[in-house]
């Protein structure tokens, strides 16, 4: 005895039915919802178009050589109650109409036999008021003639791709309602093709294998891999493609079809017992039309007797003919279909949720449906959003913290603690200074303190500008408005530059200004600045006091020796007299050490060095201290205060309000595409609300 369907089964089944409507209005792509639906895989040559119309009841398919299904066909079956009773009389001999209204009816396949015929042969052709199709492309009209449904599945196909051998992933949904099929939900795909024949694209194998591989990889995706019986299952491309995105086998099902065209003595058993490729939801053998059957129109009610009486009379499948056949296949796919719909649509109504929140949000951010604003309001907005996130980005409060890489404050932080402070420590006063050049300096004494004294350049002022710069960047993608209105965010970025660069004058000369005081007084009253004894001390080449109680030493070296500065001049000659007077030789034009250093001018240089460091490490230690406080008073806080200020004089201005909020082109673009988004979301939801 069949059991009759559910009410909340067919309610689920046409739930979806409805979503996938809703859906394709906006294209398969715009959201991440995938919803539960049956794929019919397999190679051209594997019976599909034979089995969908099996299953159907009816002859409405494209046919011919090479890729005759070139879009996917989103195929919805949905049962309606007859309108009468059938007028013809009943016939011994079934159908799969039979068989789905013997189920619809709660009656036995025999008992039903007796009361329900099919059609009489070319009865397929005829207008029957209880069946008809419609697309979804062609609202409100309905097709009786299925012969005339095909004629508009090759029509809307050669629109889309053209009469050639291309292929479109753009589906056609087709609707068909009768009282002879079970709600059901199939997708049949492109057949598999290995080399490209007549007009077929050179890369065509590429292309089908990317579209079937698009359906069939999601996980709400159950897969009918349909192969012919009468080839090798290890050679069948539908199930390699199925094993690739389901290897456990948990969401497939196998058909077999051309049962009767094996080879006498031989069966598919082993297969359907799941001892060759095994299948969770396992394999249904079934029997199409022959060629012959197809070129001479006969009806698939005449087919379907057929193969019911070849599985009742074959000795290998007589036993558990109620599980092979056409009529079985429909009532296991119906029973999948709704069994998955109910596993999977509290996730469903969860990102229909998720989705609408979204794309609400989105077109918010877009000035709602209409793109209305308020110049005067968005630009203060937006300078607000602006200077707040800036602040809040110099002083570290943002949300959008990184793991990985120092961001805003922390970066100009970086700056004075580590590249600068490093930066000043590693400056050697004497990198350009040789010790024989002391001796030049001591003697040109009052050069000493400029030449000697190594400024700090500006260099951080210009790191810092840069973070800040780097800052302005990162806030002019966050923020969405400046994607709406592009005019406003160039406006912006030009008027924030100009500020940094006005910044960077004051800043730059208040830093300069602090290293030319350094330069221009050299504070030896220090408290930390060593003094000659400790020096002397310290240098090791003396001890104190040495000089003052060695007299001789200091005679000895008063004759024999050079005074510090005894080097600059050549040595003395012996002095001619003229009218008895002495003369001395002019002085050279330029004036350089005759001779090494001795002990003594040795001794006196690495003291004068001792004393340079020890002030030097004074001003590292100011400017270490200073510098970042000055950058930090007439840059970096100098911006986080007047900066507000600033954008307001420059953009908030009547006469250029109106040109700051054009909108571009992507824009408005976006905006109708997240409007219909939005509609197709909140029509979703109502759709699942009720179940």
């Amino acid at each position: 005895m069949a059991t009759k369907p559910s009410g909340l089964g067919l309610e689920i089944v046409a739930t979806i039915n409805k979503l996938q409507d809703v859906f394709t209005t906006v294209g398969s792509s715009a959201t991440q919802i995938d919803l539960p639906q049956i794929c019919v895989l397999g190679s051209q040559s594997s019976g599909k178009s034979s089995v969908l119309e099996n299953i159907v009841g009816r002859d409405f398919l494209p046919r011919g050589s090479g890729i005759v299904t070139r879009r996917p066909l989103v195929l919805q079956l949905i049962n309606r109650p007859a309108s009468a009773p059938a007028a013809v009389p009943p016939k011994a001999n079934g159908d799969a109409r039979v068989f789905i209204s013997a189920v619809m009816a709660g009656l036995s396949i025999d008992n039903h036999l007796a009361q329900v015929n099919g059609a009489e042969k070319g009865a397929d052709k005829a207008a029957n008021p209880d069946e008809w199709g419609e697309f979804l492309h062609l609202p409100g009209e309905k097709f009786f003639d299925f012969n005339k449904i095909r004629d508009e599945i090759v029509r809307d196909t050669e629109a889309k791709t053209g009469r050639n051998a291309g292929i479109s992933p753009q589906p056609i949904n087709l609707r068909i309602f009768s009282p002879n099929v079970l709600t059901l939900t199939l997708v049949d795909l492109p057949g598999i093709t290995k080399v490209p024949v007549g007009d077929q694209p050179r890369d065509i194998e590429r292309q089908i294998r990317e579209m079937l591989m698009k359906y069939i990889s999601k996980p709400a995706c159950i897969i009918l891999a349909v192969t012919a019986a009468n080839q090798d299952l290890a050679n069948s491309e539908g199930l390699k493609m199925a094993r690739e995105v389901d290897p456990e086998g948990t969401r497939t099902i196998g058909v077999l079809t051309k049962v009767d065209l094996m080879d006498v003595g031989t069966d598919v058993v082993d297969i359907l017992a799941g001892r060759v490729i095994p299948l969770r939801l396992g394999y249904v053998p079934v029997v199409n039309r022959g060629q012959r059957d197809i070129e001479t129109n006969r009806p698939i009610t005449y087919a379907l007797e057929k193969e019911r009486e070849f599985f009742d009379n074959h000795p290998s499948y007589r036993g558990k003919a109620q599980y092979c056949g056409t009529p079985f296949l429909a009532h296991k796919l119906n029973t999948i279909l709704k069994l998955h719909i109910h596993n999977t649509l509290p996730d469903i109504k969860a990102r229909i949720t998720q989705q609408l929140q979204r794309f609400t949000a989105e077109l918010q951010s877009l000035g709602g449906p209409l793109g209305d604003h308020n110049a005067g309001n968005v630009v203060l907005s937006v300078i607000t959003e602006f200077t707040s996130e800036f602040r809040t980005v110099i002083d570290g409060n943002t949300n959008d913290l990184s793991l990985n890489e120092l961001s805003g404050g922390a970066r100009i932080s970086f700056v004075f603690h580590e590249l600068f402070n490093n930066g000043i420590k590693n400056i050697d006063p004497f990198d350009q200074v040789k010790d024989g050049d002391i001796r030049t300096i001591l003697y040109n004494s009052s050069g000493l303190t400029p030449a000697l004294f190594v400024g700090t350049s500006a260099f951080e002022v210009i790191l810092v500008y840069d973070e800040l710069i780097r800052i302005l960047g990162q806030l002019l993608t966050k923020i969405q408005a400046f994607r709406r209105f592009p005019a406003l965010r160039e406006r912006f970025n030009s008027v924030v530059v100009n500020f940094f660069k006005n910044s960077m004058a004051p800043t730059t000369k208040l830093v300069s200004d602090m290293v030319a005081m350094q330069a221009c007084y050299v504070n030896t009253t220090h408290p930390d600045f060593i003094n000659g004894h400790k020096a002397l001390s310290i240098s090791g080449k003396l001890a104190p006091g040495q000089i003052n109680n060695n007299k001789d030493l200091d005679v000895e070296a008063k004759k024999e020796e050079p005074t510090f500065f005894g080097s600059f001049f050549a040595p003395k000659k012996a002095t001619a007299k003229k009218n008895g007077a002495s003369t001395m030789e002019a002085p050279q034009a330029v004036i350089r050490p005759q001779a090494a250093l001795s002990e003594r001018e040795t001794m006196e240089t690495e003291v004068i060095k001792l004393l340079i460091h020890s002030y030097f490490n004074i001003v590292k230690r100011e400017m270490i201290d200073m510098v970042p406080k000055a950058i930090s008073l007439t840059l970096v806080s100098h911006s986080t205060k007047n900066l507000q200020r600033e954008l307001l004089q420059e953009l908030y201005k009547p006469d250029v309000l109106d040109d700051l909020l054009k909108e571009s082109e992507s824009i408005v673009q976006r905006r109708k595409e997240v409007t219909t988004m939005v509609a197709a979301l909140n029509k979703a939801e109502e759709i699942v609300a009720g179940v």
